[in-house]
Protein backbone atom coordinates (compact mmCIF):
# COMPACT_ATOMS: atom_id res chain seq x y z
CA UNK A 1 0.00 0.00 0.00
CA UNK A 2 2.78 2.44 0.91
CA UNK A 3 6.06 2.98 -0.90
CA UNK A 4 9.13 4.60 0.59
CA UNK A 5 11.58 7.29 -0.52
CA UNK A 6 13.74 6.15 2.39
CA UNK A 7 13.36 3.69 5.25
CA UNK A 8 16.35 4.58 7.43
CA UNK A 9 16.64 5.98 10.96
CA UNK A 10 18.01 9.38 11.99
CA UNK A 11 21.62 8.20 11.56
CA UNK A 12 21.11 6.40 8.23
CA UNK A 13 21.97 7.85 4.81
CA UNK A 14 18.28 8.08 3.89
CA UNK A 15 15.64 8.96 6.44
CA UNK A 16 12.21 7.37 6.71
CA UNK A 17 9.56 8.75 4.34
CA UNK A 18 6.51 6.88 3.03
CA UNK A 19 4.00 7.95 0.39
CA UNK A 20 0.94 6.92 -1.56
CA UNK A 21 -1.06 8.50 -4.38
CA UNK A 22 -4.79 9.09 -4.07
CA UNK A 23 -6.37 10.39 -7.27
CA UNK A 24 -4.44 13.55 -8.15
CA UNK A 25 -3.01 14.00 -4.64
CA UNK A 26 0.40 12.91 -3.39
CA UNK A 27 0.37 12.01 0.31
CA UNK A 28 3.67 11.90 2.23
CA UNK A 29 4.16 10.56 5.72
CA UNK A 30 6.91 12.86 7.05
CA UNK A 31 9.29 14.72 4.77
CA UNK A 32 12.96 14.67 5.83
CA UNK A 33 15.59 16.47 3.77
CA UNK A 34 16.79 13.22 2.13
CA UNK A 35 13.27 12.68 0.81
CA UNK A 36 13.06 16.25 -0.49
CA UNK A 37 16.21 15.70 -2.56
CA UNK A 38 14.50 12.71 -4.21
CA UNK A 39 11.24 14.60 -4.72
CA UNK A 40 13.05 17.32 -6.65
CA UNK A 41 14.12 14.74 -9.24
CA UNK A 42 10.53 13.68 -9.84
CA UNK A 43 7.73 15.29 -11.81
CA UNK A 44 5.54 16.81 -9.12
CA UNK A 45 3.72 19.19 -11.44
CA UNK A 46 1.11 16.56 -12.33
CA UNK A 47 -0.30 16.58 -8.79
CA UNK A 48 -3.02 18.98 -7.73
CA UNK A 49 -1.87 19.01 -4.11
CA UNK A 50 0.75 17.47 -1.85
CA UNK A 51 -0.16 16.49 1.70
CA UNK A 52 2.51 15.95 4.36
CA UNK A 53 1.32 13.99 7.42
CA UNK A 54 3.85 14.64 10.18
CA UNK A 55 4.37 12.25 13.08
CA UNK A 56 6.57 14.49 15.27
CA UNK A 57 9.13 17.30 15.06
CA UNK A 58 12.49 15.49 14.98
CA UNK A 59 14.61 16.67 12.05
CA UNK A 60 14.76 13.29 10.33
CA UNK A 61 10.97 13.49 9.96
CA UNK A 62 10.34 17.20 9.50
CA UNK A 63 13.56 18.58 8.01
CA UNK A 64 12.59 18.79 4.33
CA UNK A 65 8.99 19.96 4.78
CA UNK A 66 9.78 23.69 4.65
CA UNK A 67 11.91 23.15 1.55
CA UNK A 68 9.00 21.30 -0.06
CA UNK A 69 6.72 24.24 0.78
CA UNK A 70 9.17 26.64 -0.86
CA UNK A 71 9.64 24.38 -3.87
CA UNK A 72 5.91 23.98 -4.34
CA UNK A 73 5.25 27.71 -4.08
CA UNK A 74 8.10 29.02 -6.23
CA UNK A 75 8.88 26.19 -8.70
CA UNK A 76 6.21 23.52 -9.30
CA UNK A 77 3.21 25.67 -8.29
CA UNK A 78 1.76 22.65 -6.49
CA UNK A 79 0.17 23.67 -3.14
CA UNK A 80 1.34 21.89 0.01
CA UNK A 81 -0.88 21.08 2.98
CA UNK A 82 0.93 20.16 6.19
CA UNK A 83 -1.12 17.94 8.50
CA UNK A 84 -0.36 18.10 12.20
CA UNK A 85 -1.51 15.11 14.26
CA UNK A 86 -2.73 17.30 17.14
CA UNK A 87 -3.62 20.95 17.89
CA UNK A 88 -0.59 21.24 20.18
CA UNK A 89 1.75 20.04 17.45
CA UNK A 90 0.02 22.37 15.01
CA UNK A 91 1.12 25.34 17.10
CA UNK A 92 4.69 23.99 17.28
CA UNK A 93 4.80 23.59 13.50
CA UNK A 94 3.39 27.06 12.91
CA UNK A 95 6.21 28.49 15.04
CA UNK A 96 8.77 26.35 13.23
CA UNK A 97 7.70 27.37 9.73
CA UNK A 98 7.30 31.08 10.57
CA UNK A 99 10.17 31.78 12.98
CA UNK A 100 12.80 29.27 11.94
CA UNK A 101 12.19 28.50 8.27
CA UNK A 102 10.62 31.82 7.27
CA UNK A 103 7.71 30.35 5.32
CA UNK A 104 4.85 32.78 4.82
CA UNK A 105 1.35 31.63 5.69
CA UNK A 106 0.12 32.03 2.10
CA UNK A 107 2.73 29.57 0.82
CA UNK A 108 1.10 26.55 2.49
CA UNK A 109 -1.87 25.29 4.49
CA UNK A 110 -1.50 23.95 8.02
CA UNK A 111 -4.34 21.84 9.40
CA UNK A 112 -4.92 19.48 12.29
CA UNK A 113 -5.60 15.84 11.40
CA UNK A 114 -9.09 15.93 12.89
CA UNK A 115 -9.91 18.96 10.70
CA UNK A 116 -8.93 17.26 7.43
CA UNK A 117 -11.90 15.72 5.62
CA UNK A 118 -10.21 13.12 3.46
CA UNK A 119 -11.44 9.50 3.12
CA UNK A 120 -7.86 8.18 3.30
CA UNK A 121 -7.17 9.74 6.72
CA UNK A 122 -8.91 7.80 9.48
CA UNK A 123 -7.16 9.08 12.59
CA UNK A 124 -3.87 10.21 14.11
CA UNK A 125 -2.83 7.70 16.78
CA UNK A 126 -0.93 9.01 19.84
CA UNK A 127 2.04 6.93 20.95
CA UNK A 128 5.16 7.28 23.10
CA UNK A 129 8.68 7.83 21.80
CA UNK A 130 11.23 10.27 23.20
CA UNK A 131 10.65 11.61 26.74
CA UNK A 132 11.56 15.09 25.45
CA UNK A 133 8.37 15.08 23.35
CA UNK A 134 5.61 14.04 25.76
CA UNK A 135 2.24 13.82 24.01
CA UNK A 136 3.76 14.95 20.72
CA UNK A 137 4.51 11.68 18.92
CA UNK A 138 1.94 10.00 16.68
CA UNK A 139 1.26 7.33 14.13
CA UNK A 140 -1.65 7.19 11.67
CA UNK A 141 -4.48 4.90 10.69
CA UNK A 142 -5.22 5.29 6.97
CA UNK A 143 -7.54 3.82 4.35
CA UNK A 144 -5.61 3.31 1.11
CA UNK A 145 -7.49 1.77 -1.83
CA UNK A 146 -10.00 0.29 0.57
CA UNK A 147 -7.30 -1.30 2.76
CA UNK A 148 -6.62 -0.50 6.40
CA UNK A 149 -3.08 0.83 6.83
CA UNK A 150 -1.49 1.47 10.24
CA UNK A 151 1.73 3.52 10.31
CA UNK A 152 3.48 3.75 13.67
CA UNK A 153 5.93 6.58 13.08
CA UNK A 154 8.67 6.52 15.72
CA UNK A 155 7.46 4.62 18.77
CA UNK A 156 8.72 2.47 21.62
CA UNK A 157 5.51 0.43 21.85
CA UNK A 158 3.02 -1.32 19.56
CA UNK A 159 0.22 -1.13 22.11
CA UNK A 160 -1.66 1.85 20.58
CA UNK A 161 -1.76 0.08 17.22
CA UNK A 162 -2.44 -3.61 17.95
CA UNK A 163 -6.20 -3.20 18.44
CA UNK A 164 -6.52 -1.52 15.05
CA UNK A 165 -5.11 -4.49 13.14
CA UNK A 166 -7.08 -7.35 11.64
CA UNK A 167 -6.56 -9.93 8.91
CA UNK A 168 -5.72 -8.13 5.67
CA UNK A 169 -4.51 -4.95 7.40
CA UNK A 170 -1.13 -3.41 6.63
CA UNK A 171 1.25 -2.47 9.45
CA UNK A 172 4.30 -0.30 8.82
CA UNK A 173 6.31 -0.33 12.01
CA UNK A 174 9.63 1.14 13.05
CA UNK A 175 12.24 -1.26 14.42
CA UNK A 176 15.77 -0.86 15.68
CA UNK A 177 18.81 -3.15 15.78
CA UNK A 178 20.00 -1.34 18.91
CA UNK A 179 18.25 -1.55 22.27
CA UNK A 180 17.18 1.88 23.55
CA UNK A 181 14.25 3.26 25.50
CA UNK A 182 12.89 5.21 22.51
CA UNK A 183 12.60 2.59 19.75
CA UNK A 184 11.27 -0.94 19.24
CA UNK A 185 14.15 -3.37 19.67
CA UNK A 186 14.08 -6.07 16.98
CA UNK A 187 14.69 -8.98 19.40
CA UNK A 188 11.91 -7.82 21.73
CA UNK A 189 9.16 -7.73 19.09
CA UNK A 190 9.73 -11.08 17.35
CA UNK A 191 6.76 -12.77 19.04
CA UNK A 192 4.48 -9.73 18.53
CA UNK A 193 5.25 -9.57 14.82
CA UNK A 194 4.82 -13.33 14.41
CA UNK A 195 1.41 -13.21 16.09
CA UNK A 196 0.33 -10.43 13.75
CA UNK A 197 1.49 -12.13 10.55
CA UNK A 198 -0.11 -15.42 11.69
CA UNK A 199 -3.31 -13.42 12.11
CA UNK A 200 -3.08 -12.28 8.48
CA UNK A 201 -1.62 -8.79 9.03
CA UNK A 202 0.94 -7.71 6.42
CA UNK A 203 3.88 -6.27 8.33
CA UNK A 204 6.57 -4.01 6.87
CA UNK A 205 9.65 -2.74 8.67
CA UNK A 206 10.86 0.89 8.45
CA UNK A 207 13.06 3.45 10.22
CA UNK A 208 15.85 0.89 10.06
CA UNK A 209 19.28 1.56 11.58
CA UNK A 210 20.87 -1.74 10.48
CA UNK A 211 18.90 -3.45 7.74
CA UNK A 212 20.91 -6.67 7.66
CA UNK A 213 20.63 -7.28 11.40
CA UNK A 214 16.92 -6.47 11.44
CA UNK A 215 16.12 -8.57 8.39
CA UNK A 216 18.02 -11.55 9.79
CA UNK A 217 16.46 -11.20 13.26
CA UNK A 218 12.87 -11.01 11.98
CA UNK A 219 13.14 -13.31 8.95
CA UNK A 220 11.10 -16.05 10.62
CA UNK A 221 8.16 -13.73 11.36
CA UNK A 222 6.95 -13.15 7.80
CA UNK A 223 7.62 -9.40 8.03
CA UNK A 224 9.26 -7.67 5.05
CA UNK A 225 11.35 -4.54 4.65
CA UNK A 226 9.30 -1.55 3.52
CA UNK A 227 9.43 -1.22 -0.30
CA UNK A 228 11.66 1.53 -1.74
CA UNK A 229 10.79 3.35 -4.98
CA UNK A 230 13.13 3.45 -7.96
CA UNK A 231 15.94 5.97 -7.64
CA UNK A 232 16.06 6.62 -11.40
CA UNK A 233 16.26 10.37 -12.09
CA UNK A 234 13.35 11.84 -13.97
CA UNK A 235 10.78 9.38 -12.59
CA UNK A 236 7.63 10.52 -14.32
CA UNK A 237 4.89 9.89 -11.77
CA UNK A 238 5.24 8.39 -8.36
CA UNK A 239 1.95 6.56 -8.62
CA UNK A 240 3.43 4.36 -11.35
CA UNK A 241 6.26 3.43 -8.99
CA UNK A 242 3.74 2.97 -6.22
CA UNK A 243 1.62 0.55 -8.25
CA UNK A 244 4.62 -1.32 -9.63
CA UNK A 245 6.14 -1.73 -6.17
CA UNK A 246 2.81 -2.93 -4.87
CA UNK A 247 2.58 -5.54 -7.64
CA UNK A 248 6.13 -6.71 -6.88
CA UNK A 249 5.28 -6.82 -3.19
CA UNK A 250 2.12 -8.91 -3.73
CA UNK A 251 4.01 -11.31 -5.98
CA UNK A 252 6.82 -11.62 -3.41
CA UNK A 253 4.43 -12.38 -0.56
CA UNK A 254 2.49 -14.83 -2.73
CA UNK A 255 5.68 -16.67 -3.68
CA UNK A 256 6.88 -16.82 -0.06
CA UNK A 257 3.54 -18.08 1.25
CA UNK A 258 3.00 -20.65 -1.48
CA UNK A 259 6.50 -22.03 -0.83
CA UNK A 260 5.73 -22.36 2.87
CA UNK A 261 4.90 -25.85 4.13
CA UNK A 262 2.33 -24.19 6.39
CA UNK A 263 0.33 -23.07 3.37
CA UNK A 264 -2.00 -25.57 1.70
CA UNK A 265 -5.12 -23.56 1.05
CA UNK A 266 -6.16 -22.14 -2.33
CA UNK A 267 -8.07 -19.37 -0.52
CA UNK A 268 -4.74 -17.69 0.23
CA UNK A 269 -3.78 -17.74 -3.45
CA UNK A 270 -7.13 -16.31 -4.52
CA UNK A 271 -6.77 -13.60 -1.87
CA UNK A 272 -3.45 -12.49 -3.33
CA UNK A 273 -4.78 -12.63 -6.90
CA UNK A 274 -7.79 -10.47 -6.07
CA UNK A 275 -5.45 -7.99 -4.40
CA UNK A 276 -3.26 -8.05 -7.50
CA UNK A 277 -6.25 -7.47 -9.78
CA UNK A 278 -7.43 -4.50 -7.72
CA UNK A 279 -3.96 -2.97 -7.89
CA UNK A 280 -3.44 -3.51 -11.61
CA UNK A 281 -6.65 -1.82 -12.79
CA UNK A 282 -7.26 0.44 -9.75
CA UNK A 283 -10.49 -1.19 -8.57
CA UNK A 284 -12.12 -0.91 -5.18
CA UNK A 285 -13.05 -4.58 -4.91
CA UNK A 286 -12.25 -7.86 -6.59
CA UNK A 287 -13.45 -11.44 -6.23
CA UNK A 288 -13.03 -14.83 -7.86
CA UNK A 289 -16.20 -16.76 -8.54
CA UNK A 290 -16.12 -20.51 -8.70
CA UNK A 291 -18.53 -22.39 -10.93
CA UNK A 292 -19.93 -25.35 -8.99
CA UNK A 293 -21.31 -27.32 -11.91
CA UNK A 294 -22.41 -30.14 -9.60
CA UNK A 295 -24.88 -27.85 -7.82
CA UNK A 296 -25.38 -25.42 -10.74
CA UNK A 297 -24.27 -22.46 -8.64
CA UNK A 298 -21.64 -19.72 -8.60
CA UNK A 299 -20.10 -18.76 -5.30
CA UNK A 300 -17.51 -16.41 -3.87
CA UNK A 301 -16.19 -15.37 -0.47
CA UNK A 302 -15.54 -11.78 -1.49
CA UNK A 303 -15.02 -8.89 0.92
CA UNK A 304 -18.45 -7.31 0.65
CA UNK A 305 -19.65 -7.71 4.21
CA UNK A 306 -21.34 -11.04 3.36
CA UNK A 307 -19.50 -14.21 4.39
CA UNK A 308 -20.36 -16.20 1.28
CA UNK A 309 -22.43 -15.29 -1.76
CA UNK A 310 -24.08 -18.13 -3.67
CA UNK A 311 -26.15 -17.53 -6.81
CA UNK A 312 -27.66 -19.76 -9.54
CA UNK A 313 -25.22 -20.11 -12.43
CA UNK A 314 -27.80 -18.74 -14.87
CA UNK A 315 -28.04 -15.34 -13.13
CA UNK A 316 -26.01 -12.20 -12.62
CA UNK A 317 -23.21 -10.66 -14.65
CA UNK A 318 -20.89 -13.52 -13.72
CA UNK A 319 -23.42 -16.01 -15.07
CA UNK A 320 -23.81 -13.88 -18.20
CA UNK A 321 -20.04 -13.79 -18.77
CA UNK A 322 -19.79 -17.58 -18.49
CA UNK A 323 -22.87 -18.10 -20.63
CA UNK A 324 -21.54 -15.83 -23.39
CA UNK A 325 -17.93 -17.00 -22.87
CA UNK A 326 -16.59 -13.45 -23.05
CA UNK A 327 -15.66 -10.40 -20.99
CA UNK A 328 -18.66 -8.45 -19.68
CA UNK A 329 -18.47 -4.78 -18.66
CA UNK A 330 -21.15 -2.47 -17.32
CA UNK A 331 -20.53 1.07 -16.16
CA UNK A 332 -24.19 1.60 -15.30
CA UNK A 333 -25.07 -1.52 -13.28
CA UNK A 334 -28.36 -0.38 -11.74
CA UNK A 335 -29.83 -0.07 -15.23
CA UNK A 336 -28.40 -3.42 -16.34
CA UNK A 337 -31.04 -6.19 -16.17
CA UNK A 338 -28.38 -8.81 -15.37
CA UNK A 339 -27.05 -6.96 -12.30
CA UNK A 340 -28.25 -8.26 -8.92
CA UNK A 341 -28.48 -5.36 -6.47
CA UNK A 342 -29.49 -7.49 -3.46
CA UNK A 343 -25.98 -7.55 -1.96
CA UNK A 344 -25.77 -3.75 -2.22
CA UNK A 345 -29.10 -3.47 -0.45
CA UNK A 346 -27.82 -5.69 2.37
CA UNK A 347 -24.47 -3.94 2.81
CA UNK A 348 -25.14 -0.34 1.75
CA UNK A 349 -22.40 -0.54 -0.86
CA UNK A 350 -22.87 1.43 -4.11
CA UNK A 351 -21.71 -0.34 -7.26
CA UNK A 352 -20.75 2.02 -10.09
CA UNK A 353 -18.85 -0.19 -12.54
CA UNK A 354 -18.19 -3.91 -13.04
CA UNK A 355 -15.85 -5.97 -15.18
CA UNK A 356 -16.16 -9.77 -15.34
CA UNK A 357 -13.46 -11.87 -16.98
CA UNK A 358 -14.38 -15.56 -17.50
CA UNK A 359 -11.70 -18.03 -16.45
CA UNK A 360 -11.00 -21.32 -18.24
CA UNK A 361 -9.04 -24.46 -17.45
CA UNK A 362 -6.23 -25.86 -19.58
CA UNK A 363 -8.77 -27.53 -21.88
CA UNK A 364 -10.57 -24.25 -22.54
CA UNK A 365 -13.61 -25.15 -20.42
CA UNK A 366 -14.84 -22.23 -18.33
CA UNK A 367 -14.72 -22.96 -14.60
CA UNK A 368 -15.12 -19.55 -12.95
CA UNK A 369 -14.75 -15.79 -13.31
CA UNK A 370 -12.68 -12.84 -12.09
CA UNK A 371 -14.85 -9.85 -11.11
CA UNK A 372 -13.64 -6.28 -10.48
CA UNK A 373 -15.90 -3.58 -9.03
CA UNK A 374 -15.71 0.23 -9.03
CA UNK A 375 -12.67 1.45 -10.92
CA UNK A 376 -10.92 4.41 -9.26
CA UNK A 377 -12.02 7.86 -10.33
CA UNK A 378 -15.47 6.72 -11.48
CA UNK A 379 -14.27 6.57 -15.09
CA UNK A 380 -15.53 3.02 -15.56
CA UNK A 381 -13.81 -0.06 -16.96
CA UNK A 382 -12.39 -0.38 -20.46
CA UNK A 383 -13.39 -3.79 -21.80
CA UNK A 384 -10.30 -4.25 -23.96
CA UNK A 385 -7.52 -2.52 -22.01
CA UNK A 386 -8.47 -3.59 -18.49
CA UNK A 387 -9.06 -7.19 -19.59
CA UNK A 388 -5.60 -7.17 -21.19
CA UNK A 389 -4.03 -6.00 -17.92
CA UNK A 390 -5.83 -8.69 -15.95
CA UNK A 391 -5.12 -11.58 -18.31
CA UNK A 392 -2.08 -12.95 -16.45
CA UNK A 393 -3.84 -12.88 -13.06
CA UNK A 394 -6.86 -14.57 -14.66
CA UNK A 395 -4.63 -17.24 -16.20
CA UNK A 396 -3.03 -18.04 -12.83
CA UNK A 397 -6.50 -18.09 -11.30
CA UNK A 398 -7.67 -20.57 -13.93
CA UNK A 399 -4.78 -22.91 -13.15
CA UNK A 400 -5.50 -22.61 -9.42
CA UNK A 401 -9.23 -23.17 -9.90
CA UNK A 402 -8.54 -26.21 -12.06
CA UNK A 403 -6.22 -27.60 -9.38
CA UNK A 404 -8.81 -26.94 -6.67
CA UNK A 405 -11.57 -28.50 -8.78
CA UNK A 406 -9.45 -31.61 -9.38
CA UNK A 407 -8.73 -31.83 -5.64
CA UNK A 408 -12.40 -31.43 -4.80
CA UNK A 409 -13.44 -34.07 -7.35
CA UNK A 410 -10.96 -36.50 -5.80
CA UNK A 411 -12.67 -35.94 -2.44
CA UNK A 412 -16.15 -36.83 -3.70
CA UNK A 413 -17.89 -40.10 -4.49
CA UNK A 414 -19.29 -40.01 -8.02
CA UNK A 415 -22.40 -42.09 -7.31
CA UNK A 416 -23.69 -40.47 -4.12
CA UNK A 417 -22.09 -37.00 -4.57
CA UNK A 418 -21.03 -37.16 -0.90
CA UNK A 419 -17.45 -36.65 0.18
CA UNK A 420 -15.46 -39.87 0.32
CA UNK A 421 -12.94 -41.19 2.83
CA UNK A 422 -10.18 -39.00 1.38
CA UNK A 423 -12.43 -35.96 1.84
CA UNK A 424 -13.16 -37.12 5.39
CA UNK A 425 -9.50 -37.09 6.39
CA UNK A 426 -8.86 -33.83 4.53
CA UNK A 427 -11.65 -32.13 6.49
CA UNK A 428 -10.16 -33.40 9.75
CA UNK A 429 -6.89 -31.69 8.82
CA UNK A 430 -8.80 -28.45 8.16
CA UNK A 431 -12.14 -27.55 9.68
CA UNK A 432 -12.13 -30.22 12.43
CA UNK A 433 -8.51 -29.74 13.47
CA UNK A 434 -9.27 -27.54 16.49
CA UNK A 435 -11.41 -30.34 17.96
CA UNK A 436 -8.43 -32.68 17.69
CA UNK A 437 -5.92 -30.32 19.27
CA UNK A 438 -8.12 -29.13 22.13
CA UNK A 439 -8.23 -25.53 20.86
CA UNK A 440 -11.95 -25.55 21.57
CA UNK A 441 -14.03 -27.15 24.30
CA UNK A 442 -17.11 -27.37 22.07
CA UNK A 443 -18.36 -30.90 21.34
CA UNK A 444 -17.86 -32.82 18.12
CA UNK A 445 -20.10 -35.82 17.47
CA UNK A 446 -20.44 -38.42 14.74
CA UNK A 447 -22.63 -41.24 13.64
CA UNK A 448 -21.85 -44.12 11.34
CA UNK A 449 -24.75 -45.93 9.67
CA UNK A 450 -25.22 -48.91 7.41
CA UNK A 451 -28.08 -49.89 5.10
CA UNK A 452 -29.63 -53.03 6.53
CA UNK A 453 -29.47 -56.18 4.37
CA UNK A 454 -28.14 -54.19 1.42
CA UNK A 455 -26.72 -57.33 -0.25
CA UNK A 456 -30.28 -58.63 -0.50
CA UNK A 457 -31.24 -55.51 -2.49
CA UNK A 458 -28.46 -56.16 -5.01
CA UNK A 459 -29.23 -59.88 -5.20
CA UNK A 460 -32.99 -59.38 -5.58
CA UNK A 461 -33.29 -56.25 -7.72
CA UNK A 462 -29.86 -55.92 -9.34
CA UNK A 463 -26.92 -53.55 -8.95
CA UNK A 464 -28.65 -50.67 -10.72
CA UNK A 465 -31.35 -50.81 -8.07
CA UNK A 466 -28.66 -50.99 -5.40
CA UNK A 467 -27.05 -47.85 -6.82
CA UNK A 468 -30.42 -46.08 -6.69
CA UNK A 469 -30.83 -47.05 -3.04
CA UNK A 470 -27.32 -45.77 -2.22
CA UNK A 471 -27.93 -42.47 -4.02
CA UNK A 472 -31.35 -41.98 -2.37
CA UNK A 473 -30.00 -42.75 1.11
CA UNK A 474 -27.01 -40.46 0.61
CA UNK A 475 -29.31 -37.65 -0.53
CA UNK A 476 -31.49 -38.11 2.55
CA UNK A 477 -28.50 -38.05 4.91
CA UNK A 478 -27.05 -35.02 3.15
CA UNK A 479 -30.36 -33.15 3.34
CA UNK A 480 -30.35 -33.69 7.12
CA UNK A 481 -27.00 -31.88 7.46
CA UNK A 482 -27.09 -28.48 9.12
CA UNK A 483 -24.49 -25.79 8.48
CA UNK A 484 -22.15 -27.43 11.04
CA UNK A 485 -22.58 -30.97 9.67
CA UNK A 486 -21.05 -32.90 6.81
CA UNK A 487 -21.88 -36.35 5.43
CA UNK A 488 -19.43 -38.84 3.90
CA UNK A 489 -19.62 -42.15 2.11
CA UNK A 490 -17.36 -44.29 4.27
CA UNK A 491 -17.42 -47.20 1.85
CA UNK A 492 -19.92 -49.67 0.42
CA UNK A 493 -23.27 -49.02 2.07
CA UNK A 494 -21.78 -47.22 5.12
CA UNK A 495 -22.08 -43.48 5.73
CA UNK A 496 -20.71 -41.13 8.36
CA UNK A 497 -21.95 -37.74 9.51
CA UNK A 498 -19.68 -35.37 11.47
CA UNK A 499 -21.52 -32.79 13.57
CA UNK A 500 -19.59 -29.80 14.90
CA UNK A 501 -20.65 -28.05 18.13
CA UNK A 502 -23.11 -30.89 18.70
CA UNK A 503 -23.38 -32.97 21.86
CA UNK A 504 -24.15 -36.69 21.99
CA UNK A 505 -27.92 -36.50 22.48
CA UNK A 506 -28.30 -33.93 19.69
CA UNK A 507 -26.42 -36.33 17.40
CA UNK A 508 -28.67 -39.19 18.51
CA UNK A 509 -31.71 -37.06 17.68
CA UNK A 510 -30.29 -36.35 14.19
CA UNK A 511 -29.65 -40.07 13.64
CA UNK A 512 -33.22 -40.94 14.74
CA UNK A 513 -34.61 -38.41 12.29
CA UNK A 514 -32.65 -39.95 9.40
CA UNK A 515 -33.58 -43.49 10.49
CA UNK A 516 -37.33 -42.89 10.68
CA UNK A 517 -37.41 -40.80 7.51
CA UNK A 518 -35.71 -43.51 5.44
CA UNK A 519 -37.82 -46.25 7.03
CA UNK A 520 -40.98 -44.46 5.83
CA UNK A 521 -39.68 -43.50 2.37
CA UNK A 522 -40.55 -45.17 -0.91
CA UNK A 523 -37.41 -45.61 -3.03
CA UNK A 524 -37.58 -45.93 -6.80
CA UNK A 525 -34.95 -48.62 -7.31
CA UNK A 526 -34.51 -49.18 -11.04
CA UNK A 527 -38.27 -49.03 -11.61
CA UNK A 528 -39.26 -50.97 -8.49
CA UNK A 529 -40.55 -49.25 -5.34
CA UNK A 530 -38.88 -50.66 -2.23
CA UNK A 531 -38.19 -49.62 1.35
CA UNK A 532 -34.97 -49.91 3.36
CA UNK A 533 -33.78 -49.27 6.89
CA UNK A 534 -30.58 -48.02 8.54
CA UNK A 535 -28.71 -49.01 11.70
CA UNK A 536 -26.65 -46.39 13.56
CA UNK A 537 -23.75 -46.11 15.98
CA UNK A 538 -23.38 -42.67 17.59
CA UNK A 539 -20.52 -41.25 19.63
CA UNK A 540 -19.22 -37.94 20.94
CA UNK A 541 -15.70 -37.41 19.67
CA UNK A 542 -12.93 -37.97 22.24
CA UNK A 543 -9.90 -35.74 21.42
CA UNK A 544 -7.62 -38.01 23.47
CA UNK A 545 -8.19 -40.76 20.90
CA UNK A 546 -7.19 -40.85 17.26
CA UNK A 547 -9.66 -40.32 14.43
CA UNK A 548 -9.61 -44.04 13.68
CA UNK A 549 -10.23 -44.95 17.32
CA UNK A 550 -13.25 -42.65 17.48
CA UNK A 551 -14.72 -44.12 14.29
CA UNK A 552 -14.01 -47.63 15.59
CA UNK A 553 -15.86 -46.84 18.85
CA UNK A 554 -18.91 -45.62 16.89
CA UNK A 555 -18.63 -48.69 14.67
CA UNK A 556 -18.86 -50.91 17.75
CA UNK A 557 -22.21 -49.28 18.54
CA UNK A 558 -23.27 -49.88 14.93
CA UNK A 559 -22.31 -53.54 15.29
CA UNK A 560 -24.47 -53.75 18.42
CA UNK A 561 -27.40 -52.21 16.50
CA UNK A 562 -26.98 -54.82 13.77
CA UNK A 563 -26.73 -57.73 16.20
CA UNK A 564 -29.76 -56.68 18.23
CA UNK A 565 -32.36 -56.38 15.50
CA UNK A 566 -31.22 -53.63 13.07
CA UNK A 567 -33.13 -50.41 12.24
CA UNK A 568 -32.08 -48.75 15.49
CA UNK A 569 -29.73 -46.14 16.95
CA UNK A 570 -27.18 -47.26 19.56
CA UNK A 571 -24.97 -44.85 21.51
Amino acid sequence: MLSFLGRGSAFADEHNCAFFVEGSDLVLLDCPMTAFFKLKKMDLSSYERIYVLLTHTHGDHLGGTAMLIDYGWFVTKVPVTVVAPSSELKEDLKFFFEKIEGCEDRWYDLVCAEELDKPWLVEAVPTTHAPQLPGKCFGYELLVRGNKVVYTGDTNTLEPFIGRLEAGSYLYTEVSAFKTAVHLYCHDIISDIKRLTDKGVRVYLMHLDDEKVIEETLKSTGALLAPLVSETEGENRMDNSDVLNEIYDIADRLYADMCSKDTNDHALLFGYLTELGKTIVGADRASFWKWDKRNKTLWTTSATGVDKIVIPDTTGLVGKSLRLKKVVVTNDPYNDPDFNSEVDKKTGYVTKSILVLPVADINGDFIGAFQLINKDGDQGFDEKEDARKLSLAALVCGIALESETFLEESHHDKLTKLKNRMGFYYDFSKKYNKYLTGETDKPLSLFICDIDKFKRVNDTYGHNAGDDVLAFTAGLINSACGENDCAYRWGGEEFIMIMRDTDLMEAVEKAEYVRTTLMNSDIDADGTTIRCTLSFGVRRFDPSLSIEENVSAADEHLYTAKETGRNKVVY
